[in-house]
Parts: structure tokens; sequence; C-alpha cells
């Protein structure tokens, strides 16, 4: 099942977001998956991220049941949280892993020359 963003709207606190379930026979299952503001904000989650994150919360949940008005609960913000955590401390020690080639002359080398006799 494919999903579609159709909006959102406010809601106590929450954001919910509206989705649109697409099947392979083309028929169409609306969804909603709501996020606490405040705790996405406690989280250090950022509101532009939530939409996308609501989108692959609702594509691994199970979508043949009854249900089809979820909640993203905190436990789901502290797991995201962390992997983005994770991933921008691989990014880094990726950067700062990087070393200057070992023949590259001095600073005082190559700004005062040597003059040779």
């Amino acid at each position: 099942m494919q999903f579609v963003l159709t909006g959102f709207s406010h809601n106590a606190g929450l954001r919910v977001f509206g989705f649109e379930g697409v099947a392979a026979d083309r028929t169409r299952t609306k969804f909603s998956v709501s996020a606490d503001i405040a705790l996405s904000r406690r989280h250090g989650i950022r509101v532009q991220e939530l939409p996308l994150m609501c989108l692959r919360f609702l594509e691994q949940h199970d979508t043949a049941g009854e249900k089809r008005n979820l909640m993203f609960a905190e436990e789901d913000m502290c797991v995201y949280a962390s992997n983005c955590a994770a991933a921008r401390e691989a990014a880094q020690r990726k950067r700062s892993s990087r070393r200057p080639p070992r023949n590259v002359a001095t600073r005082t080398e190559w700004q005062y020359p040597q003059q040779r006799p």
C-alpha cells in the first residue's frame, strides 16, 4: 500500500496528519497519524520532520486491521531521535577521520623557502 499526505490539522497540542492509503486495486482508505508537538520539541525533532516521520511510521505499521487513527507515541519519538543522533555522530566521525597527506610541507617550509647553495 502506498500513502499520500492529504494535509494536517491541530487538535489540543497534537498535529494530526491525514493520509490516504492507495491499495494495488486503486481503492483508497483514510488514515491519520497524531504527533504531540511538545514531545517532539522535547526530543529535538523539528516540526518540518514530522510529516515524513509519520509517513514512515504508517508504512511500518500494520494497516490491514480496523485501526485507522494512529498515535506516534513518545517511545517512537525516542527511537527516531536516537537514530538521528547516531547518524549525526557517524557523519561527524567520518568528517573528522580525514587526515592530511604525510608528504605535505610544513607551513614554515613553504612560507620561507630555504636558499640552496
